[in-house]
């Protein structure tokens, strides 16, 4: 089995590589997925809510205000939530043990220390103005982004750990191109 992770900064265009890339395969876990998940479970929002002084019926709601209102640290919170997303990610590997290939895409692989877990990684690069309006153009906070923006490792330092860079700054068209340039 080939483990593929996918990753990059915030709209950068992971998740849209992720499926193109996946598609052919049909296996593809995603981190941002599996955190969505999270937030609709009774259990998970009761220690969420608990850990961080929220209430249980609009907790994303309190922690996205909180962040912005630096209430909540962004690190902190990831560093609850991680471990729950990786229970999920290897649950999903051994569930999927023997496939050909799994895709993996995961916003914070550089920062979560999870390069010896993949064979492969693929990055996804995007200039910032570029990432800027496709966060806005999906009704994204912008002070969201640029927090988001300043716990991420920048995009020119996660190069080194990655197998193929993927520029993703023109037409969808031109993406799945270069998507298919790439032999897997």
């Amino acid at each position: 089995m080939i483990k593929i992770g996918i990753t990059g900064s915030i709209a950068s265009g992971k998740s849209l590589v992720a499926h193109l890339l996946s598609k052919r395969k049909k296996f593809l876990f995603s981190a941002n997925e599996e955190v969505k998940t999270l937030y609709k479970q009774k259990d998970f929002k009761f220690k969420l809510a608990k850990k961080f002084k929220l209430s249980q019926k609009s907790c994303k709601e309190e922690v996205k205000n909180k962040i912005l209102n630096k209430k909540i640290n962004l690190k902190k919170l990831g560093k609850f939530i991680q471990p729950f997303v990786r229970k999920k990610m290897h649950k999903f590997t051994k569930k999927n043990h023997k496939a050909e290939i799994l895709f993996y895409e995961i916003p914070l692989l550089v920062e979560s220390n999870l390069m010896p877990f993949f064979d492969l990684i693929i990055l996804i690069v995007s200039d910032k103005k570029l990432r800027v309006k496709r966060y806005k153009d999906k009704n994204g906070d912008i002070r969201l982004f640029n927090i988001i923006e300043k716990n991420q490792i920048p995009q020119n330092k996660k190069i080194k750990y990655s197998d193929f860079v993927i520029v993703n700054n023109k037409s969808k068209k031109i993406l799945k191109n270069k998507i298919n340039d790439i032999i897997i």
